[in-house]
């Protein structure tokens, strides 16, 4: 018995030995959560997770990326709202700076072009500017005098027909000064210069009609023509050279296939501005040269034709007849081709060109007036005769032999550099 016993207290000892070793793995799980940190993390994101899927349950992986923003607001209302509001402060502060920003720049650039411009016309007219020149005649009838008399009228109206101005423009003119005036204003040199001004603007404007050089079209045909010697070659390359600056891809067609020299020297501008140049053989029809640089244009997609054409005499009706044709060849190679018709006058010229205008004006519908060499005379008013008797737009006038010496016209830019008073200079 005793024996017994002492099995059964061994077993007894056993047992609670047992029970007492599976006691601490039962403990084993606090000491195991405390072994592993990185669940924490995911405990923290779990319940932002559950708060995220109220704003925005779509997308996992970039609400994750909001989330936190968003999650902030939403759980700390009131400690987030104040770092929010100074947030929400700096951007109207920055939004005010901005909008008040661009309105200095926009109206500062505006004037200096302006100056530029005018600054640059002056230049190309010094010679009408000068003492003996279409301004400097002018000036000299005014300055000093306190009253005008009826001697100084009609030197006033000996100037005017002397420089080119034409003697219906210049009765136009005169008479318009009279009517805009009151019979004692007419005595006052002031008035009377101010009012010689607004005319004289009013002629080149034609009557605020004028506009500058439109492409309304793809390509865009542009022929010039004029007799010889008046620029026209010199005058494409340069007016290539400011639309491929402006950003229009130009090709430029030798028409004057009469002339090698002119047919080399279009390639030369060609090579200097990037403009591939359609050329047709020594002698060919320019017609066909004409109609191969449109459709050539077609293809590459280019913006502008500029098209050259061989210079003639407004006398002679048989070239007269040959310039029609190219128009109508350009018509074949593109319905209502050309679009800009531009006669090219030499300003040296004087009434002559007046005259040439007009032939040339009767033979084919122009559309403008490219006025060159005018920095090479004195005689300035030849683009109000010339804007009034043929009542055509002057496209533009060229100032000079580099490309930036054409110079699109602006008739109040064009009057203020040619009877601008010294004082504004």
């Amino acid at each position: 018995m005793i024996y017994a016993l002492i099995a059964l207290a061994v077993a007894a000892i056993a047992a609670y030995f047992l029970f007492a070793k599976k006691k601490p793995p039962a403990e084993l799980p606090p000491s195991s959560t405390k072994s592993h940190p990185p669940p924490p993390p995911p405990n923290r994101t779990s319940p932002r997770k559950q708060a995220e899927p109220a704003p925005a349950p779509t997308t996992p992986a970039p609400s994750e990326v909001a989330g936190p923003s968003a999650a902030k607001p939403a759980t700390k209302p009131t400690a987030e709202a104040t770092p929010a509001s100074p947030e929400v402060a700096h951007a109207p502060a920055v939004a005010t700076p901005t909008p008040s920003r661009p309105p200095p720049p926009s109206t500062r650039p505006t004037p200096q072009r302006a100056a530029r411009d005018i600054d640059g016309l002056r230049k190309g007219l010094s010679k009408a500017r000068a003492t003996e020149g279409f301004f400097g005649r002018l000036r000299a009838l005014f300055t000093g005098k306190k009253e005008l008399n009826a001697d100084i009228a009609s030197e006033l109206e000996e100037v005017l027909l002397s420089s080119d101005v034409g003697a219906e423009t210049t009765a136009l003119l005169l008479g318009r000064v009279k009517d805009a005036l009151r019979p004692s204003d007419l005595a006052n040199p002031e008035k009377v210069w101010d009012a010689l001004r607004v005319e004289a603007e009013r002629i080149v404007s034609l009557d605020g009609t004028i506009a500058p050089l439109e492409l309304r079209h793809q390509p865009t045909v542009v022929l010039l023509v004029g007799v010889n010697g008046a620029g026209k070659t010199t005058t494409i390359g340069k007016l290539a050279t400011k639309l491929q600056a402006s950003g229009k891809k130009c090709l430029l067609a030798a028409g004057d296939t009469f002339r090698a020299a002119a047919v080399q020297q279009l390639v030369v501008w060609g090579d200097r501005i990037g403009c591939e140049v359609v050329r047709g053989k020594d002698g060919a029809d320019p017609g066909s040269v004409c109609f191969d640089a449109i459709k050539r244009a077609e293809t590459l997609g280019v913006d502008v034709v500029l098209a050259d054409t061989a210079g003639r005499l407004h006398t002679k009706s048989n070239l007269m007849a040959e310039m029609k044709k190219i128009a109508k060849t350009a018509e074949k190679a593109l319905a209502g081709a050309p679009h800009e018709i531009l006669l090219v006058i030499d300003a040296t010229n004087g009434q002559n060109a007046l005259a040439q205008a007009k032939e040339f004006q009767e033979a084919l519908p122009l559309t403008g007036i490219v006025l060159t060499k005018l920095d090479g005379t004195a005689k300035g008013g030849v683009v109000l005769g010339i804007a009034n008797a043929l009542r055509l737009p002057v496209r533009f006038v060229g100032l000079g032999e580099r490309p930036d010496d054409l110079h699109e016209f602006a008739p109040a830019d064009f009057v203020e550099a040619l009877l601008g008073r010294e004082t504004t200079e």
